[in-house]
């Protein structure tokens, strides 16, 4: 009995993101927007993110899982477009400044936010999610165990590694 009301909800709500998908973006925009926006740190890359997110909802036609908040979904799907977003910028090379700017100041936050989008851009997927949703989105262990399906003990342990690798990388 409780699998069949499982599956209807899941029908009855991928049915109402497909009828009402301008309702859905409205809904949803604003959380996706921003956390790109804190993972890429720039508005253009933001909106492409954003952008793409939504297009990609579309085009796979996403069945959202009932047990998981829809926003929680969201947003992880803008971090991972951002990580891959931040991962195909890392691999071109950077067009040469006419004017050489004093950009090695490490009091400079624009400077130790690109330098942490570049750290960001070589962990593991994974990794860069967890660690994008609890220091950037404000989600709490607990809350991070329940959408990993994991214990509180294995994401402190896995944010303790991939804080290490961030120093490590950051020179810190």
């Amino acid at each position: 009995m409780k699998e069949a009301s499982t599956a209807e909800n899941t029908a009855k709500h991928v049915r109402n993101v497909t009828d009402d998908f301008n309702g859905f973006y409205q809904q949803y925009a604003g959380a996706v927007y921003r956390t790109a926006l804190r993972v890429t740190g720039n508005r253009s890359d933001a909106e492409d993110v954003l952008q793409n997110v939504f297009i990609r909802f579309l085009n796979r036609k996403v069945i959202l899982d009932p047990r998981q908040s829809p926003k929680s979904y969201m947003q992880r799907s803008a971090v991972n477009a951002s990580i891959d977003l931040l991962r195909r910028r890392a691999t071109r090379p950077l067009p040469e400044l006419e004017e050489k700017k004093d950009t090695h100041n490490m009091d400079s936050s624009p400077f130790l936010k690109e330098l942490l989008h570049k750290a960001l851009a070589k962990l593991p997927s994974h990794d860069a999610e967890i660690f994008v949703l609890c220091y950037l989105e404000g989600y709490t262990y607990e809350e991070l165990a329940d959408q990993f399906g994991t214990e509180r003990g294995t994401i402190a342990s896995r944010l303790h590694r991939i804080k290490d690798a961030l120093k490590k990388d950051l020179n810190i």
